[in-house]
């Protein structure tokens, strides 16, 4: 059990079940409580204790909080997994790369000159290693009107 006093000392002891059903039962009647843990003795007074928190095999604070497994995560990974676009970068700093989206856009930043690069829409998709991607570069005039995109 954790305590503090009305003076803001903070102490601790080790108290077994039963001596913590005793110490309840004394902090509501207003009793001074002692108690023998090992060969040594403890007395508390109630009225000079401001708050207490158990701290043992009943308390919430020994429960196992155990993770979340990844299966409980692999339905909505999944579902954004396939709405997801494949994005072909072509920039004229000479950065070539592949990337996603999670949605169908216009222009894009390049990662190493952060150029703006625009979707070829007349070019259609492209093959990549990743299967088919949209196209996009700045190393030729794009129209941007947006044209069924």
């Amino acid at each position: 059990m954790t305590y503090t006093l009305n003076s803001g000392i903070k102490g601790t002891v080790p108290l077994s079940t039963k001596q913590i059903q005793n110490w309840i039962e004394c902090y509501k009647n207003g009793v001074r409580y002692v108690t023998s843990i090992g060969s040594e003795f403890f007395g508390l007074n109630p009225n000079l204790v401001a708050d207490f928190k158990v701290h043992n095999e009943f308390s919430s604070h020994q429960e196992v909080i155990e993770p979340l497994q990844p299966e409980t995560f692999g339905n909505l990974y999944d579902a954004y997994k396939q709405n997801e676009i494949i994005i072909k970068i072509d920039c004229k700093c000479g950065t070539a790369y592949i990337t996603d989206s999670p949605y169908k856009r216009t222009k894009w930043y390049c990662s190493k000159c952060r150029e703006i690069v625009f979707l070829d829409a007349k070019k259609g998709m492209v093959e990549t290693s990743r299967g088919p991607a949209y196209y996009m570069t700045n190393k030729y005039y794009v129209d941007r009107e947006p044209t069924g995109v």
